[in-house]
């Protein structure tokens, strides 16, 4: 038996997904194409890439902007980064859980840039109110996560996890580039950040 279309010979309604799931899934398919193509993406390509007729995007959004507008508070929400720094085996020695933590958290931020430079100020209102109360908060998320990291070393640490965690996250979300030196790894990153500058033979 043939299932109903949508508007398109062929193309079959993706079956019993609620619309919450169907937005998610049409925002996590729509993310890597803003990506690549700006705010010129269109419509009919999102629905392609996500194997539904573009109508259903107009199901779950009213337009366009409303679609840009969620996939930038996806690329800026912290839940994804969240989750993989609490998925991290706290039993691995510190160096390995910073340096997966390092890893997860630039991924985040390289996704925040891409999305943010592809929309330019085609985001909406969105990323004016991540400066504020949003952002703060999704910052405190983020080395409420890293603290719970360093708790099993409370009693070596210099500090308490909490500010060691924003000391962490600060060296990450500031990190410079030269351009006669390769970017440090996250295991080099972590290194320099548990041991210092100075190599084991200086004295």
């Amino acid at each position: 038996m043939t299932e109903p279309s949508e508007n398109q010979p062929g193309r079959r309604r993706a079956p019993g997904m609620s619309p919450e799931r169907r937005r998610e899934m049409i925002i996590q398919t729509a993310i890597p194409l803003i990506t690549e193509y700006g705010a010129a993406v269109t419509t009919a390509k999102i629905a392609r890439a996500a194997g539904i007729g573009e109508g259903t995007i107009f199901r779950v959004f009213a337009d366009k902007d409303e679609l840009l507008q969620a996939c930038v508070a996806e690329a800026l929400s912290p839940e994804h980064a969240v989750r993989e720094l609490d998925a991290i085996d706290v039993s691995q020695p510190l160096s390995d859980r910073l340096a997966e933590a390092a890893e997860a958290l630039q991924a985040h931020m390289s996704r925040m840039g891409a999305i943010m430079g592809s929309l330019g100020h085609r985001g909406g209102k969105h990323p004016g109110t991540v400066r504020g109360a949003g952002r703060e908060e999704s910052t405190a998320r983020i080395r409420t996560a890293l603290a719970d990291l360093l708790e099993p070393e409370r009693s070596s640490l210099r500090r308490p996890p909490e500010q060691i965690a924003a000391l962490f996250f600060g060296l990450l979300f500031v990190q410079p580039r030269t351009d006669d030196e390769p970017d440090l790894t996250p295991g080099e990153l972590v290194d320099v950040f548990l041991h210092g500058a100075l190599s084991e033979t200086a004295g």
